[in-house]
């Protein structure tokens, strides 16, 4: 009951008239699955934490254009196994970033032995979404060290689910699978102006990060869809 009525008083606070003055609505996906071991995702869960808590994305997020951020994360694996790390949260000060910054690296995992479903993820961020705040964007980002070995692939997800106006970026982790650079440039990006930015292994994701929501929170569109090696980091 205690949940619920924290969830209506969210809903509350978006549905009131910050929704006028939404920009962006985020949707951050974490891979969780069995590749991600104890150290790997330490680098992860900390690297966002440091890279939403940087200068220049506290910038972005608060003076970057008018209107504000609505954010939400969470950790996926499995077909069912979703686990929010923050709830839609409106980053319209920083000490609302601060408490997101918090939540993170306060965060504790729950799924370890699970495979990689990242159909069922998008499907999952899909649904986080439409029951969000109604903003001028809506992007869902997609991290991961691995491709699909379980469930439907993204196509299906984004046949079947609410993927209407809905941009989805990738982030790949590269190290332990050769391959999940290509998949996720086949399968992954949906939207105009979609993209797919790398890491190079965990150890760089904090970086990797940092770039991507970068270019998320301001709109950027850098070339044509795809590969977003190019894109300079840090900002001039």
């Amino acid at each position: 009951m205690i949940r619920a009525l924290g969830l209506l008083t969210g809903a509350a606070l978006w549905a009131g008239s910050a929704l006028a003055e939404c920009r962006l609505a985020l949707v951050l996906a974490l891979d969780v699955s069995a590749s991600v071991d104890g150290a790997d995702y330490r680098l992860q869960r900390d690297g966002l934490a440091a890279a939403l808590d940087q200068d220049v994305i506290r910038t972005a997020i608060l003076r970057g254009a008018p209107g504000h951020v609505a954010l939400y994360i969470f950790e996926w694996s499995g077909r069912y196994q979703q686990d929010v790390m923050l709830d839609w949260t409106v980053l319209d000060s920083d000490a609302a970033i601060d408490r997101a910054v918090a939540a993170v690296a306060g965060h504790k995992r729950i799924y370890k032995e699970f495979p990689t479903a990242i159909g069922y993820a998008l499907g999952y961020a899909a649904g986080r979404l439409a029951d969000g705040p109604r903003c001028d964007r809506k992007v869902i980002d997609i991290s991961g060290d691995g491709a699909n070995n379980e469930g439907f692939l993204p196509e299906s997800a984004y046949e079947h689910f609410p993927f209407a106006g809905v941009t989805v970026n990738g982030l790949v982790v590269q190290g332990r699978e050769p391959e999940v650079l290509d998949f996720y440039l086949r399968h992954v990006p949906r939207g105009p102006g979609s993209f797919v930015e790398y890491a190079d292994g965990f150890e760089d994701f904090e970086n990797a990060m940092s770039r991507k929501l970068f270019r998320e929170i301001n709109g950027m569109v850098v070339g044509d869809m795809g590969d977003a090696r190019g894109s300079a980091w840090p900002p001039g």
